[in-house]
C-alpha cells in the first residue's frame, strides 16, 4: 500500500450509521470550541461509511459551526429514509455466511452476494439520500480517501479526486449497508459499505505524522476477519505515527442509542459529541 505523501497529519473517520454522523460531526465541533480544530489541520481525511459522509462535508468548504447545524436544526437536516430491516432473514443469511466461509475474502464475497439480492430501496432513491446530505457534489482540492467493498470481488476500492468516480457515488458506496441499503452501481461494478474489511480502515492513513482516529462504533470490528482496531494502531505506531483515538463516552453512547440508522438520533448525539469533544485533550502518544 503506497503511504501518503508529505502528510503530517491524518483524520481517521469511523463507520457508524446517522447517529455516526452526528457524532463525529459534535466531537469535531467540540474539539474546534477549545481551540483543537482538527478540520482546519487534517492533511488527509480517511473515511469508512458514517465517516465518508464527514469527509465529504468537511471538504465542501463549510465550517464546522454550519455542519454542525445541518446535524442539529430541523430545517437543515438532510431528507433520511427510516431504515427497514429485516431483522427475521438478514441475521439468518448473515450468520449463515459467517459459519461457513472458509475464510476472509469468501466471506466477503458471500456478504457481497447477500448485498445484491436484497430487497432494499432503489438505487437512485438511495443516491438521493446521500447526494442530500452533501453541501457539495464535487471533490474538494483537499485530499480525502473513501472506503468501498466490490461487491463480487470482495475487494477493497480507495475512492479519490483521481478516481473519476463522482464524489455522491463513492458516498453511496462506502455507505451501502449489506442487506439494509442498495449496492452502488460505479462502471458496471456493485460496492457496498467499507465497513465490512474494517470500521475505521485506519491503515490508509499509514505515513502520517500524526493520525486522529474518531470511531463511533468504539473500536468494536462487525465481521470475522475484521483487524482489530487496537493493532492497526500499533501498526501505525510502529511505523512512527503519533495516534489520538476518540471513541464514545457513556452519554454519547446513550444519545446515539440502539439504533444509529434512525435519523431522530442525529440531534442527541451531535449534542453529547460536542459536549464530548469540548472535554478532550488530544493524547497524540
Amino acid at each position: 500500500m503506497p503511504e501518503p505523501a508529505g502528510v503530517a497529519e491524518a483524520l481517521v473517520l469511523g463507520g457508524g450509521g446517522l447517529g455516526g454522523i452526528a457524532w463525529i460531526t459534535g466531537v469535531l465541533a467540540g474539539l474546534a470550541d477549545e481551540g483543537q480544530d482538527v478540520t482546519a489541520t487534517a492533511d488527509l481525511i480517511v473515511g469508512t461509511s458514517a465517516g465518508s459522509t464527514v469527509g465529504a462535508q468537511l471538504g465542501s468548504g463549510l465550517g464546522i459551526e454550519e455542519l454542525y447545524a445541518r446535524q442539529t436544526e430541523p430545517a437543515l437536516q438532510s431528507a433520511e429514509i427510516m431504515a427497514e430491516i429485516d431483522f427475521e432473514g438478514l441475521p439468518d443469511r448473515l450468520a449463515a455466511v459467517l459459519q461457513t466461509a472458509p475464510d476472509v475474502e469468501e466471506l466477503r464475497r458471500a456478504v457481497g452476494v447477500i448485498a445484491r439480492d436484497a430487497e432494499t430501496v432503489p438505487e437512485a432513491t438511495r443516491r438521493e439520500v446521500i447526494a442530500s446530505r452533501l453541501p457539495s457534489h464535487e471533490w474538494p482540492e483537499r485530499a480525502l480517501k473513501f472506503v468501498a467493498v466490490d461487491a463480487e470481488t470482495g475487494q477493497p476500492r480507495l475512492f479519490d479526486r483521481e478516481s473519476g468516480v463522482p464524489l455522491v457515488d463513492a458516498v453511496a458506496a462506502s455507505c451501502a449497508v449489506p442487506g439494509v441499503w442498495p449496492t452502488t452501481t460505479i462502471d458496471g461494478r456493485r460496492y457496498y459499505d467499507g465497513g465490512v474489511p474494517s470500521c475505521e480502515n485506519v491503515e490508509y492513513a499509514a505515513g502520517a505524522d500524526r493520525v486522529l482516529v474518531i470511531a463511533p462504533l468504539g473500536g468494536t470490528q462487525l465481521f470475522p476477519g475484521q483487524r482489530e482496531l487496537a493493532d492497526a494502531i500499533a501498526e501505525l505506531r510502529d511505523g512512527g505515527a503519533r495516534v489520538a483515538l476518540v471513541v464514545p463516552d457513556e452519554a454519547s453512547l446513550a444519545a446515539i442509542g440502539p439504533n444509529a440508522l434512525d435519523p431522530g438520533t442525529r440531534a442527541p448525539a451531535a449534542a453529547a459529541g460536542r459536549e464530548q469533544g469540548r472535554s478532550l485533550k488530544l493524547d497524540w502518544r
